[in-house]
């Protein structure tokens, strides 16, 4: 059943606040009751937690690339002592008095070499630092790639996987810019934790150990003055990750909005342009994308205090070391220019950007996080309708459903269907009539079970509905909905889609019985017509028929009509039926109709007022009782004979 069937099942008013999937995206906050308390301190260490399992899911990967992001600060590491002990060996050469460079690790060319000799060594080690540092960042950039495809292709998958097993339910509260947001966005910005956060976490704790104890063995007074200002830093990247969190979730909201005009205007173009709705939907899309720059200023507005107040703090550690390191180098001999001043300024700079780093991952923290609690919701809902364990077994059923006091509410308090009983013979046509909201789409969508009752029992062949395997029961149910959707694809492969390795013969006789099939070969291509998206190539008639077509091919023992015939004319209503009359035999067929000329073909009617069955009968049998069907039947009677006396054609 549509979305939008469910909104005139429950009385709603499209454009009215009443519908879930009005305004901002708001209501999506109730998809997924079981993640509704992974917002707050705890919430966001839980989503750390899960996230940190998925990361161990990768490990060979993530260890790879740490392998590859630790090995480049340590080559540049080596970068930056060689250009210490160059200029400290080109003082020395300059001034003999100067005191020799000191060869780190023992390393050291022998004393008769000249200084010439000397700087070339230390140039072709730079040379090849150079060319590591080419080549790290070659691999690490291509390892992070891999990896981050690797996780997202899995974890998208995931998320749509179990998309394909929820309930309709979800997809009421849900939007379709929510969900397409979480299954595209969400998904990237929820892999944003490996590589940005767990890796890089790791990279730069190393990376500030070893920095620091370079540092400090250099001069632990030195390494002390200048990293003083370092617990400022983290001060203030905890209060700008506290600050920044709450505006993160508000953006995932406002971008969720902003797809979803976006995709229903995409959808509905046919009706924007018939009522003359362009200007007005474009300025709710600037509306919506307004919305998102002022949220967005606030966030830009929060960073740029930010990242100029950590620079501040670095450069005030800069000043330290300028004063403190250049009075060292006048006053004591064992403090180099090169080797003491010149690389201390290269580490504390690698030490304030690593602080800096730290200060990104903060902020990536809450992106990620906000992300991950968003796909979590989805991966963490409920799967409502499920098998059983153990389900009964049923290979072809014989087609008796039976309804034992069934009641149903998409909302607790709001009934739509209400102490609801019949028992239908297998090969029983029944007709459903009732004005709109009264249920009859409802009670077709708990036969396949796209709903569980929420009292009372739904029978096939005596066995509840709920000791069935779901995919069994399905495959024995054909459905038409109210409003047939069609796959931008061939003709065939759409009469097929339940029926993938049906034969082209099949295919055929199914379009047959459903009057598709010269229509089918008026096409360009015949049955192998590539059709748009929708179906918006063909009429509404031609798309019901294709759709009734598929449900066909089936061969189902249960046929579910939803108003099936609503969108064809009469003439092309008459072939349907009458083609269908041989379908019918020996399968039970639930038909939603209000025509008289498909009620009368039913074995039984059923009549819905308020979620209630006030009538039931035959066409014969209502027609000799005061009711509701009584008056829809006169009010059809009398309008065919208006009709007639002023020569206009039945209504479509």
């Amino acid at each position: 059943m549509t979305s939008k069937q469910k909104q005139r099942e429950r009385g709603t008013n499209w454009n009215g606040s009443s519908s879930p999937r009005s305004g901002s995206g708001k209501s999506d906050s109730k998809t997924a009751g079981a993640s509704a308390g992974t917002s707050g301190g705890g919430g966001n260490w839980r989503l750390a937690s899960r996230l940190l399992k998925l990361t161990w899911r990768y490990r060979r990967g993530c260890l790879g690339l740490l392998v590859l992001q630790l090995a480049s600060p340590a080559v540049g590491l080596v970068g930056l002592t060689a250009f210490g002990l160059a200029l400290d060996a080109m003082r020395h050469a300059i001034n003999p008095a100067v005191r020799v460079p000191h060869w780190p690790w023992n390393f050291a060319p022998p004393a008769a070499w000249p200084p010439l000799a000397v700087l070339g060594l230390i140039s072709a080690l730079m040379l090849l630092v150079a060319v590591g540092t080419a080549f790290l960042r070659f691999a690490t950039i291509y390892q992070s790639a891999l990896l981050t495809q690797q996780i997202v292709v899995q974890l998208r998958k995931d998320v749509y996987d179990k998309l394909q097993r929820l309930s309709f339910r979800f997809f009421d509260a849900s939007s379709s810019g929510s969900i397409i947001n979480r299954v595209t966005g969400d998904v990237q910005a929820a892999r944003m934790f490996i590589d940005n956060v767990v890796i890089q976490v790791i990279v730069t704790v190393l990376t500030l150990v070893v920095y620091a104890t370079y540092m400090l063995k250099t001069h632990l007074t030195l390494a002390l003055a200048c990293m003083a200002a370092t617990p400022l830093m983290w001060l203030c990247s905890v209060l700008f990750s506290r600050a920044v969190r709450p505006w993160y979730r508000q953006a995932r909201q406002l971008w969720d909005a902003l797809v979803l005009v976006l995709s229903e205007n995409v959808q509905g173009m046919h009706v924007v342009k018939c009522f003359g709705r362009q200007e007005r939907e474009s300025e709710k899309f600037r509306r919506a994308s307004r919305r998102i720059r002022w949220q967005q200023r606030k966030i830009f507005r929060l960073t740029s205090l930010f990242v100029p107040t950590i620079e501040g703090i670095s450069s005030m550690n800069t000043a330290v070391l300028l004063g403190f390191g250049g009075y060292l180098v006048i006053t004591d001999p064992r403090f180099t220019l090169g080797q003491g001043l010149v690389v201390f300024m290269g580490l504390l700079g690698g030490f304030s950007s690593q602080v800096n780093q730290l200060a990104n991952i903060t902020n990536t923290i809450q992106h990620s996080l906000t992300a991950a609690h968003r796909v979590f919701e989805v991966l963490d809902t409920p799967v409502e309708i499920q098998s059983p364990p153990k389900p009964v077994p049923l290979d072809r059923a014989q087609g008796r459903v039976t309804f034992e006091n069934v009641s149903f509410a998409y909302q607790p308090g709001d009934a739509v269907l209400q102490d609801v009983n019949f028992d239908i013979a297998p090969g029983q046509c029944v007709a459903i009539l009732g004005a709109t909201g009264s249920g009859k789409s409802t009670l077709l969508s708990l036969i396949p079970r796209f709903y569980d009752p929420v009292a009372g029992r739904v029978k096939i062949d005596g066995t509840d509905l709920k000791q069935l395997d779901v995919d069994d029961l399905r495959r024995n149910v054909g459905l038409v909905f109210q409003e047939s959707f069609l796959f931008s694809n061939t003709v065939a492969s759409n009469i097929a889609f339940g029926h993938p390795e049906a034969t082209a013969k099949q295919i055929i006789e199914a379009a047959k019985i459903a009057a598709a099939h010269d229509f089918i070969q008026d096409l360009p291509h015949g049955y192998e017509t590539v059709i748009g998206e929708h179906g918006c190539d063909l009429s509404g008639g031609q798309r019901q028929r294709l759709a009734i077509a598929r449900a066909i091919l089936l061969q189902p023992p249960i046929l579910l009509l939803d108003d099936a015939t609503s969108a064809v004319d009469p003439e092309t209503e008459h072939e349907i039926l009458t083609a269908m009359d041989n379908a019918m035999q020996g399968r039970t067929t639930f038909v939603v109709a209000h025509r008289l000329s498909t009620l009368r073909r039913a074995d039984l009617i059923l009549v819905l007022e308020q979620g209630r069955i006030v009538q039931r009968g035959t066409h014969e049998e209502l027609m000799n009782l005061k009711g509701p069907y009584l008056r829809a039947a006169r009010l059809q009677i009398a309008d065919a004979e208006s009709r007639r006396l002023l020569g206009v054609g039945e209504p479509a």
